[in-house]
């Protein structure tokens, strides 16, 4: 006897999918055979229908409303990929839960704003909400932590999970080209979203890490929660000399669960070049795991483009098919608890740069102002660099592990001693 085929509403025929539609197309044997019955589009959705789109389309229904594609009755699973938090995708994804689809999404904005209440609808009516292509592209990493990782208490989630600004900072550092000039050459080559800030304001990482600490840590999505610092201000300068000292620079997502609550930070950090995310280059992402029992997981690979996101899409569509049933985030989402966010307070080594009057005593007083601040110094070097004025001096500390707190303190105390041109940096050097 025949098995009725898995069939699928595709809301969204961008980049991921068209994507969709070529997988679905030229693996038709393949994914039957791996999901034990056919998988196949019955209806589309898209705003104009005369677009070339490089892909047949001839043989599915076309719906211009995408809540009416959700609805159809000649549609199993709902995939959305269409973008945005609110709007269309919001609508449509409600409406294909109201009417009993399993969903699968690409959307990380969508699921970091309203996961909590989609997740809740989707199981009150035994349906899942799957987002395997929401967070890293292609890296299967929500798969490994709800199933692989499932038995481990999860120490500490960390990475690179944007590509563009991974990208533009790799850029600088390869080609010693400040960030104005990289940033206008991503921007060329159609890196950069429609709204850059969303990448290089670590806004679209945010939205990642909210989703992959409500996973690891049992709580409910906190994206308002996130400390949040883009790439913009990080220069030229400072990708050298951390160089010179043995690191890089990375937009960096870290989420641990202390004492105080949970701690989501994407920010600008230092890592040693020779780990694996100081090795990271261009737009590969690369996300940490730390078990308790497994000990530290490393997932690399790309984070966006046609195909690698299009396979996260379609690894969720199989698992339907196989009649896999796994809670949005990893246990039912009435039992997620609320997440207490604590602002970091976790210590470590911090670079600082900064500017000061080359006189007798200047360092004496910096260094007393980090004293005074309950911070040592790890290591300290002077340089004086063609261009720089006779009268400057540039410093670099690396301090030993210091409360962020304590960092803030002291930087903000600099400015009294009379010795210091223009603003410090500071930068945190994290573990990995």
């Amino acid at each position: 006897m025949s098995v009725a085929p898995l069939r699928l509403g595709l809301a969204g025929l961008g980049t991921v999918g068209i994507g969709v539609v070529k997988i679905v197309q030229a693996h038709a044997d393949l994914i039957a055979a791996r999901a034990g019955r056919p998988v196949a589009i019955t209806a589309v959705s898209a705003r104009d229908r005369t677009k070339n789109r490089d892909a047949d389309l001839s043989g599915y229904a076309w719906e211009t409303d995408p809540v009416a594609l959700a609805r159809r009755a000649d549609v199993d699973v709902f995939v959305e990929v269409m973008g945005g938090h609110d709007g269309p995708a919001k609508a449509a994804t409600e409406a294909a839960i109201a009417a009993g689809k399993d969903v699968v999404t690409a959307n990380k904005a969508l699921l970091a704003h309203h996961g909590q209440a989609l997740a809740e609808a989707a199981e009150a009516r035994g349906r899942a909400l799957r987002f395997e292509a929401a967070v890293a592209g292609g890296i299967p990493v929500i798969k490994a932590l709800t199933e692989g990782l499932a038995a481990n208490r999860i120490k500490r989630v960390m990475g690179v999970m944007n590509g563009t600004c991974n990208y533009i900072l790799t850029r600088m550092q390869s080609a010693g080209l400040p960030y104005d000039v990289v940033f206008e050459e991503a921007r060329q080559l159609g890196y950069l979203e429609a709204d850059p800030q969303l990448d290089v304001g670590g806004i679209d990482a945010g939205h990642k890490l909210s989703l992959l600490s409500a996973i690891a840590f049992g709580t409910r999505v906190s994206f308002d929660a996130v400390e949040l610092e883009g790439i913009g201000n990080v220069s030229i300068d400072d990708i050298r000399l951390a160089e010179d000292m043995g690191y890089r620079i990375k937009l960096l997502g870290v989420a641990q669960m202390t004492g105080r609550g949970l701690e989501q930070r994407m920010t600008p950090c230092l890592v040693p070049s020779a780990s694996p995310l100081g090795q990271l280059q261009g737009g590969t992402n690369m996300v940490v795991l730390e078990g308790d029992s497994v000990g530290q997981i490393v997932l690399r690979g790309p984070g966006a483009g046609m195909g690698p996101t299009a396979s996260a899409v379609m690894a969720d569509v199989i698992d339907i098919a196989r009649g896999i049933r796994v809670p949005t985030f990893g246990i039912p989402a009435t039992q997620l608890a609320a997440a207490i966010p604590a602002s970091s307070a976790t210590p470590a080594p911090y670079y600082l740069r900064m500017t000061l009057l080359d006189k007798p005593g200047a360092l004496a007083k910096i260094a007393t102002s980090l004293g005074d601040a309950g911070i040592s110094i790890d290591q300290m070097r002077q340089l004086h660099r063609p261009g720089d004025r006779a009268e400057d001096a540039v410093v670099l500390i690396v301090t030993h592990k210091a409360a962020p707190a304590d960092i803030a303190h002291a930087t903000a105390s600099f400015a009294a001693t009379g010795v210091l041109v223009g603003q410090p940096v500071a930068i945190r050097i994290e573990e990995v």
